[in-house]
């Protein structure tokens, strides 16, 4: 079936991409793995910490990112239980696979004097609480089983979500997609989601045949080379 089966990385902005670096290697213990000049965006510095070897935390710099405020409410919940723009993130929470490695994170977190709230029991996981750099809302989850749609889809829910009774059998069981392939890209849709880049640039973007761009490789074989 053609679904997302993970994630590869998840990207936050930093003003001091060192400051992140060390929060989420010393503190959560996720080792560094790549730094490097951003492709293709000048002046920008993008890094990688691995969780494992398919899934990693991205922290990306760019030079006008001091001049962007943070606004609780708005561009942060700055906790579990506030709200944010609509398409910014609430919270983020990392895995773990046992209930002892997520007190052993907790205490680990502690130790460098980040305070901790938690573990809290939800049933469907156990979890921590915490903030990191430039007020992100962190949490840290285990699991004993996958959860049960059985028990966790509340039908009083579905209906304060306006999902009918139709549309909640198409969301808990997507259609397979079977093609075909490859299928051009469709006309511009105002009513479509779409990139925030300038009108015209994205126009001419969206024209462009799909080609694999390639970028130089990694800075100490380039020198190399």
């Amino acid at each position: 079936m053609t679904q997302p089966n993970g994630v590869h990385h998840l990207a936050f902005m930093a003003a001091d991409i060192k400051k992140h670096i060390a929060f989420f290697s010393e503190v959560m213990g996720c080792p560094l793995v790549a730094i490097f000049d951003m492709h293709g965006v000048p002046g920008a510095l993008h890094a990688f910490l691995k969780m494992n070897d398919h899934s990693y935390f991205s922290i990306v710099q760019m030079p006008a990112v001091g001049e962007a405020k943070i606004v609780l409410g708005q561009t942060h919940a700055g906790t579990g239980a506030g709200a944010s723009a609509p398409g910014t993130l609430q919270h983020l929470a990392f895995n773990v696979d046992t209930e002892a490695d997520l007190i052993a994170m907790r205490d680990r977190i502690r130790s460098h004097g980040v305070p901790v709230l938690g573990p809290l029991d939800h049933d469907m996981c156990k979890s921590i609480y915490f903030a990191g750099p430039d007020q992100i809302t962190l949490e840290v989850a285990t699991s004993d089983v996958a959860v049960d749609p059985e028990r966790w889809i509340d039908p009083a829910v579905v209906a304060k979500a306006g999902i009918s009774e139709e549309e909640l059998a198409r969301f808990r069981a997507p259609a397979p997609y079977v093609g075909p392939s490859p299928v051009p890209q469709p006309a511009y849709d105002p009513d479509k989601p779409h990139m925030a880049y300038p009108k015209e640039l994205y126009m001419k973007m969206l024209a462009a045949p799909d080609v694999v761009m390639s970028f130089a490789p990694p800075p100490k074989e380039a020198a190399n080379a």
